[in-house]
């Protein structure tokens, strides 16, 4: 089926508000242990000093990366200021609650901020990996991505973008949704529905790269499906 956008930003509060109740902690743990399985021993301690999640939204990845890699400072980055509230209201939580316990805490290596993805140049920058879970698929000009993929990594950074993967039919959407969510509540299941049209095809990102004169293939990113319903973009830059 073609592709059909729909809107860049969650943050209509009834959004808000379902993603923050909603449990993805199944897929969330998935994506990092999948960064651990990709980059294997050559992540050492953690992917770096300097981690970004890039369309963080209310921050469940972020933490998750502070957590598996303790001496690495997180930043997550969306659009959406209304999830970023409910970031950094969690952050604000961890950190009182750790520091309670006496241990130390994630305030000093863990932060969030509002930007949008376009034409200028963020910043922020040097960061050792790029991390970004469903971002891809609501951006109407996917080269905004991959631009500031450039601006933000440092040479020889890891990256790991999964999003997605467009069905081929409508019908097949509809049962990716039923089977996925069809016990969740009406925006999410509306949210996922317009998500995988929304989506891309691996031919379609690697296309993308090539564009965006990244390096694609062994020695650059690689694109691939990932299970039945997602597609992941991994490698160094």
């Amino acid at each position: 089926m073609q592709r059909s956008v729909e809107p860049e930003l969650m943050d209509d509060p009834l959004q808000v508000h379902a993603y923050a109740q909603a449990d993805f902690g199944a897929t969330d743990q998935a994506l990092v242990e999948r960064l651990l399985e990709i980059f294997g021993e050559s992540l050492g301690d953690g992917p770096g000093p300097r981690l970004v999640d890039l369309g963080c939204g209310p921050g469940n990845i972020s933490f998750r990366l502070a957590e598996r890699f303790p001496r690495a400072s997180v930043l997550g980055l969306d659009g959406a200021a209304a999830m970023l509230e409910v970031a950094k209201r969690e952050l604000a939580e961890r950190e009182l609650a750790q520091r309670a316990l006496g241990g130390p805490g994630l305030a000093d290596r863990m932060g969030f901020a509002q930007v949008l993805l376009g034409p200028e140049t963020l910043p922020f920058g040097g960061f050792t990996a790029v991390v970004s879970n469903s971002l891809l698929h609501h951006l109407h000009d996917p080269q905004v991505l991959w631009r500031h993929l450039r601006q933000l990594a440092s040479p020889g950074a890891a990256v790991y973008i999964k999003d997605l993967r467009r069905p081929a039919t409508p019908g097949a959407a509809l049962a990716l949704q039923q089977i996925h969510l069809g016990a969740a509540p009406p925006v999410l299941q509306r949210d996922y529905l317009a998500s995988l049209h929304a989506a891309f095809e691996p031919a379609e990102v690697e296309a993308q790269l090539r564009s965006a004169g990244l390096p694609v293939g062994e020695q650059g990113l690689q694109v691939a499906a990932l299970d039945g319903r997602y597609l992941e973009v991994w490698g160094r830059l």
